[in-house]
């Protein structure tokens, strides 16, 4: 029972998905803290925008599965 190249094809493809993504992670050239630091700002902005889109409401509604009883 012989594949081909399947599987070579498929080792390349796979190895070209996993190194494109780790690739991408590493070329910011940020510390953790500036990354936490640009992450909280682009939240904060999110936020922002969302509740100025939804009539100045500034907390979402509370999830009803996390309420405890």
């Amino acid at each position: 029972m012989t594949r081909g190249n399947q599987r070579d094809r498929d080792r390349e493809r796979a190895a070209a998905r996993a190194g494109g993504s780790k690739a991408k992670n590493k070329e910011d050239g940020l510390t953790p803290e500036q990354r936490r630091e640009r992450d909280a700002k682009a939240l904060q902005e999110k936020l922002a925008k969302k509740s100025s889109q939804a009539g100045g409401a500034t907390a979402a509604p509370p999830n009803p599965k996390s309420t405890k009883k």
